[in-house]
């Protein structure tokens, strides 16, 4: 059966407005009375209209099509991320495209590729391990550029960073406070700008100290390497009684491990603290100390420098990741 075409001046004609006033309709900010915006999309939704905005952007040369490419999508902290992009983007009437770079192959490539035949307007890339030769391409081919949480900054782009470092110097600082002596780091082998920030300023912080924490670095960036870690730091001699864990993920199967594999009481023996604060930080098994990820002012910076003017000159947004106190580590640590 053949499909029908319905024009804006059929829904004009059925409304019994202008042309323009259907256009005004469902343009997002412009004029229109509630009484006419009524009686238009009555009539779109009797005859079936829609407005291709994909059309109506290329003339303007601007699709309003968003790629996000991001890795690790399932973990909490990066749908919760996700979650508030995609959010802040529909509401400034732009729509998100999501590329998942977890495989290895060229299908990564390909659907770049294909977002780019649709003239998306412009990419963010999630912190994590997308390569860099996906922002390249994206460049290449005239699309502003969001970086979050990278180290790397290109003409034509917006780099959001929090300061990784500076919270790992916190973190080591916060221990110390609260009396412990022997400690070390979890994280994972993933090697992102992220983790090796967080990473460098805890040892430095320590360096500084005289103090020597002992390092472990295991797998993937999951629950499952925290209770590695758990497990193999408290078989240790020298169990510590201090440990930044650079992901809750981790934070929480190192508490896991050293509460009910170890018996070992936190805080009173053991004083932790996380990063991230996703969810599951807050629920009773774990009540995680850890830093906040100000994750809705980075989706409101992304998209505030998305929908400005695309000279817009390259530029650092640097968040603050606030310190969350809850029930792992000792009195001690917290300021009065």
């Amino acid at each position: 059966m053949r499909r029908v075409t319905v024009s804006a001046q059929d829904v004009a004609d059925l409304a019994g407005v202008s042309r323009a006033a259907v256009s005004r309709t469902f343009t997002p900010g412009a004029s229109v009375s509630a009484e006419t915006r009524a009686k238009v999309h009555a009539a779109a939704d009797r005859l079936g209209y829609h407005v291709n905005h994909l059309a109506r952007g290329l003339i303007r040369s601007e699709t309003g099509l968003v790629a996000l490419i991001a890795s690790e999508i399932n973990t909490p902290y990066r749908a919760k991320l996700l979650a508030a992009l995609t959010m802040r983007l529909q509401e400034a009437g732009k729509v998100a495209l999501l590329i998942n770079t977890d495989r290895s192959d060229d299908s990564v490539e390909q659907a770049l590729r294909r977002a780019i035949s649709y003239r998306t307007d412009a990419a963010v890339v999630l912190s994590g391990m997308p390569p860099l030769s996906l922002a390249e391409t994206c460049l290449q081919y005239g699309m502003r550029l969001v970086l979050i949480n990278r180290d790397e900054l290109r003409p034509g782009s917006l780099r959001i960073s929090l300061d990784e470092q500076g919270a790992g110097r916190q973190a080591f600082s916060v221990l110390v406070a609260a009396g412990c002596r022997r400690l070390a780091l979890a994280t994972s082998k993933a090697g992102t700008p992220s983790l090796t920030g967080r990473e460098a300023g805890f040892l430095a912080a320590a360096r500084d100290a005289g103090l020597q924490p002992v390092v472990e670095a295991r797998g993937l960036t999951n629950y499952q390497t925290g209770l590695d870690i758990g497990t193999n730091l408290m078989t240790r001699t020298d169990r510590p009684d201090g440990i930044f864990c650079t992901t809750d993920q981790i934070a929480c199967g190192v508490l896991d491990a050293v509460r009910h594999r170890f018996n070992v009481e936190v805080p009173r023996q053991l004083s932790l603290i996380g990063f991230d604060d996703i969810a599951q930080a807050e629920w009773e098994s774990y009540n995680l100390t850890t830093f906040r990820q100000p994750v809705e002012e980075i989706a409101d910076e992304a998209v505030r420098w998305l929908a400005t003017d695309a000279q817009n000159p390259v530029g650092t947004v640097c968040p603050h990741a606030k310190l969350i106190w809850r029930g792992t580590v000792r009195q001690g640590g917290k300021p009065a």
